[in-house]
């Protein structure tokens, strides 16, 4: 198998972390390698700010929000540092951080596909409550991408 192109759902897990560490161990000698950080986040909406004490404690709230999300940028970065230190070209690793438009498994999927990715690497974990309104990222990753390896990090 010709591995040339790697996805990474990146969402700042321990699991994540290991993600890192396998691909680096991996695939970091592999010259043609590309490695993709891919986020999705939840983007903060444009909301008229008049003075009234409510729309005051809303725009500390967004800020905050603001704040959170270029908390996450950085540490997508850091995350593409950690790939760079275990072996892979600065021009191998990119990083995705966009806003969510559609769920998330929805944005992986045709992430992977429009790009033609022949690995993805992706965790299972979630929480109990959220498998049971939305189903998992992963079961949705998994049952819909074809002819293309998934490696499980557990």
């Amino acid at each position: 198998m010709d591995i040339k192109r790697i996805l990474i759902p990146y969402n700042f897990t321990n699991l994540d972390k290991k993600a890192l560490a396998f691909v680096s161990q991996s695939f970091s000698h592999i010259r043609e390698a590309e490695v993709v950080l891919f986020n999705v986040y939840t983007p903060i909406p444009d909301i008229s700010m008049t003075a009234s004490p409510v729309m005051k404690k809303m725009h500390e709230n967004l800020n905050y929000l603001k704040k959170l999300i270029a908390e996450q940028e950085d540490a997508l970065k850091k995350a593409k540092e950690t790939l760079l230190s275990g072996g892979f070209s600065k021009n191998s690793v990119r990083i995705v951080f966009k806003p969510k438009k559609m769920d998330i498994a929805r944005h992986i999927i045709e992430t992977a596909i429009d790009e033609k990715h022949d690995v993805i690497i992706i965790n299972r974990k979630s929480g109990r409550v959220g498998r049971f309104f939305t189903g998992s990222v992963f079961n949705k990753v998994i049952t819909s991408l074809k002819d293309m390896t998934i490696c499980v990090v557990s």
